[in-house]
């Protein structure tokens, strides 16, 4: 086996499009909308990030994975967000929604 294929690492990696709705009574995952992204409910508002931070905790536990694997990486100051979700596939949203 040669060095560049010992040092390959394959990791899945999901993306989901999520909506955010900040300042909720109740966290929780809604499930999908008819369009296919996922709605999460946050308990945090929408200032200095609280509420993106609370969305990745949210979904970390819900997809079984480190904080660390959970990042948001489109939509930082919208409702509307794409988040990539490592070591995961897509079998495990049918448990979200």
């Amino acid at each position: 086996m040669t060095a560049s294929k010992k040092n390959l690492i394959l990791k899945r990696i999901m993306r989901i499009r999520v909506r955010v709705k900040p300042r909720a009574k109740e966290e929780r995952i809604e499930g999908f909308s008819p369009d296919g992204t996922l709605v999460v409910r946050v308990a945090a508002p929408p200032e200095r990030g609280k509420a993106n931070e609370r969305l990745v905790r949210i979904l970390a536990e819900a997809f079984g994975v480190a904080r660390s694997e959970v990042r948001v990486v489109a939509g930082h100051k919208s409702r509307d967000k794409v988040v990539e979700v490592e070591g995961v596939g897509k079998e495990v949203l049918g448990r979200l929604g």
